[in-house]
């Protein structure tokens, strides 16, 4: 019997190594594998690395080396962009769509005697520049919105926010995780303070990220110990893990150079018509709007999400219902709902994310998959059923 062909769409979820980023960070578990603050051979061999790799982000952000403070990954680059920006007293300005590492540390800061502002978005999924405007009070320290939609891909208008912010002198944070290695990224055409880069999400591994913090940027530290990444980050460098994320940053914007970026774009398209062709009561969630070229977030009526999720992994295809970091929850998407889903459809939603792994193969294979599920699992729904009988 054949061993079953397995095809990843979850890689909003994370992504596979590549195998020239592992190739890279090879040696740093071995023979290289000096403490980067120590003053010896070992030490300075790796420092160097670490110093090669922070140059490499800072050109695929667009900044200064010395603006990028490594971090642990996504999770932790929020936190510390929003505890590290705001203080008992300070307003911030957010949105209702942020992943929960935003929504939880504003949740937090609202415990410590921050005011928060969540604001809506429309039913693109978008938020409303002039909404941000409005929500400006003479105590607002700190507006955070993120860059692409981690569920829809859908892209914020984040170069509008950012002139917001410069005008009313308020700090500008950026939630870049889903958006870093799919569409370019220019710190200062943003207009952004700080921005959250996360390594698993473009084929780095897990564990690693950066935070762009803009020079003359006060940021209070969430660690403390030695004074690694300019006092900003206290811990032992992961050496390995940056040198993987420096390459992974060379290879997206290689990326760029030769269109990969367009090629996925097309291979999501093709996806995505695809299955609205064969299925009836299906539509994208974030649709005629700009989104990260990577991703489609589609709704099944009469279908369980999850049960779809289940069904298509025994098939070999791996998608998901939304963010990955809310396995398990009972309640629909956050961001589903705060574009105005009804709860059913939003549970009926699926992800599907590319990666630079997918070919046009893995598409094909996908579009075989999909609509005979969809088919099989409202064969089983005594609601799909009784409305099928009813006309």
């Amino acid at each position: 019997m054949s061993a079953l062909r397995r095809i990843y769409l979850d890689n909003n979820a994370t992504t596979p190594v590549l195998p020239e980023v592992l190739e890279a960070m090879r040696p740093y578990f071995g023979e290289h594998f000096g403490n980067a603050s120590s003053i010896h051979h070992h030490g300075q061999e790796t420092r160097a690395a670490v110093e090669r790799a922070r140059d490499s982000v800072a050109s695929l952000l667009g900044c200064r080396a010395a603006e990028v403070v490594f971090t642990s990954g996504g999770t932790e680059g929020d936190n510390l962009a929003i505890a590290g920006l705001t203080g008992a007293g300070d307003h911030v300005i957010t949105s209702s769509i942020e992943h929960h590492a935003v929504l939880h540390a504003c949740k937090h800061m609202e415990e410590t005697g921050c005011d928060v502002t969540y604001l809506p978005v429309d039913g693109r999924g978008l938020v409303d520049p002039d909404d941000v405007r409005r929500a400006l009070r003479p105590n607002t320290k700190l507006i955070s919105i993120m860059l692409a939609n981690n569920e829809t891909g859908v892209l914020q208008p984040v170069e509008e926010v950012g002139k917001i912010a410069s005008e009313a002198d308020v700090c500008f944070h950026t939630d870049a995780v889903q958006a870093a290695g799919k569409v370019p990224i220019d710190v200062k055409r943003i207009g952004c303070d700080a921005l959250s880069i996360s390594g698993h999400k473009m084929h780095a591994p897990q564990g690693v990220g950066a935070l762009f913090v803009r020079r003359g940027t006060r940021l209070q530290p969430l660690f403390y110990g030695g004074r690694h990444e300019r006092s900003r980050r206290a811990g032992t460098e992961n050496v390995p893990g940056i040198v993987g994320l420096g390459k992974a940053a060379e290879l997206a914007m290689q990326g760029f150079e030769c269109g990969d970026d367009k090629k996925m774009s097309t291979l999501r398209d093709r996806l995505q018509q695809g299955i609205l062709a064969q299925v009836e009561e299906a539509g994208v969630n974030g649709d005629d709007v700009g989104r990260a070229p990577n991703t489609v977030n589609i709704y099944f009526d009469h279908v369980d999400g999850e049960a779809m999720v289940i069904s298509l992994d025994l098939k070999g295809l791996a998608v998901s219902t939304g963010a990955a970091c809310s396995s398990g929850a009972v309640e629909p998407s956050h961001v589903l709902l705060a574009m105005g889903l009804r709860a059913d459809r939003a549970r009926a939603s699926i992800r599907f994310s590319l990666g630079k792994q997918n070919t046009a193969e893995d598409i094909d294979r996908a579009l075989a998959l999909v609509p005979e599920t969809v088919a099989r699992l409202r064969e089983l729904s005594p609601v799909y059923g009784k409305r099928a009988i009813g006309t």
